[in-house]
Order: C-alpha cells, then sequence, then structure tokens
C-alpha cells in the first residue's frame, strides 16, 4: 500500500488558464459544474526615470481589480498596473494606447506625473468565474462532494488573494482529497 494520492487537479497550479477546458475534458465531471471560461488582462506600464516613492501604492479597488496600483521592484524600479480589461482570446501584448487611462489613474494620487513618462512593460491574465458585468465572485474550489467525480478537485478563478493564500488552499485540496476516498 502507498501513501501517495492518485489525483488530477484541475486549476491554477496545474493547468492555469486552461483549466475550464481541461475539465469539460474529464469524464463524469457534469458541465454545469463548471464555471464559464473568462479572461481579465491587466497591463502594467513603467516609470522612465526613477520613483519619488519608497512603498507601494493600492488605490481604491475598481470592479474586476485592485485597481491600478504603484509596485517597486528590488531595484526601486516602478510599474503602475494592472488595469482591467475583459478579453476574449489569449494575448500578452501592452496597448501603448491604454497609458492615457494610467496618466488618469495614477495622478489621482501622484498629481505630479509627467506626460511621457510611462512606458508599456508587460500583461497578466487573470481567470475570472464571473463576467464583467456580475458581481466579483471568489474563486472556486470543488472536490468529489460537489462534483460527484471521486479523487479529483478542481480549482476555477484563482488569482490574488488565492495566489497568496497557496500554502492554505494547497492543504484544503490535500485534505478533501484525502477524506474523498
Amino acid at each position: 500500500m502507498t501513501d501517495t494520492l492518485d489525483v488530477v487537479v484541475a486549476g491554477a497550479g496545474v493547468a492555469g488558464l486552461g483549466a475550464v477546458a481541461l475539465s469539460r475534458s474529464i469524464n463524469g465531471l457534469l458541465p454545469d459544474r463548471i464555471p464559464e471560461a473568462r479572461l481579465c488582462k491587466g497591463s502594467y506600464f513603467s516609470l522612465r526615470g526613477r520613483a519619488p516613492f519608497s512603498r507601494l501604492i493600492y488605490p481604491v479597488p475598481e470592479p474586476g481589480g485592485l485597481g491600478v496600483h504603484l509596485t517597486l521592484d528590488l531595484a526601486g524600479a516602478a510599474r503602475f498596473g494592472p488595469d482591467v480589461e475583459w478579453i476574449d482570446r489569449i494575448d500578452y501584448a501592452v496597448d501603448a494606447a491604454r497609458s492615457e487611462r494610467f496618466y488618469g489613474e495614477v495622478r489621482k494620487y501622484w498629481p505630479g506625473l509627467h506626460d511621457g513618462d510611462l512606458l508599456p512593460a508587460y500583461s497578466g491574465i487573470r481567470p475570472k468565474i464571473h463576467a464583467p458585468e456580475e458581481p466579483a465572485a471568489d474563486f472556486m474550489i470543488q472536490g468529489p462532494r460537489e462534483h460527484g467525480v471521486a479523487g479529483l478537485v478542481t480549482l476555477h478563478g484563482i488569482e490574488s488573494p488565492g495566489l497568496t493564500a497557496s500554502l492554505a488552499i494547497a492543504a484544503h485540496v490535500r485534505a478533501l482529497l484525502t477524506h474523498s476516498g
């Protein structure tokens, strides 16, 4: 006898943005237990030159995200983001035209930001389990008790703060698997 668990996990750790597609391919998993795949892109713009800040800045959250906030890397370089852009397909390109919105958002807490100081940096795509016009929904973790498939745990829509709680989520998944069989 072994103490390892034979398991398939669909979610942020294994399938990422493909978790919904992976879940749909699992025999026995009912479609009504699988959320619709929705993608939300968040772009970031870097600051040309040195930032006048030594701390992170988080504005009031906006629907679908935390608001365009300031992050600093270990070298002190500043980036602003993410914004919220609902998309239909995966595309990581940062549209330079989005900088106009960034200038407006950043100037709410830093009115001294000069035109031309923001440069497209990078983007990320967050999995959402709610549509843009719906209230925000927390991530979804389902074990055999919820969906009826032994040895399976699905995770959908995990983004921050779920990523911050990854160790607690891992412990929860292990508990679901340990008590499912």
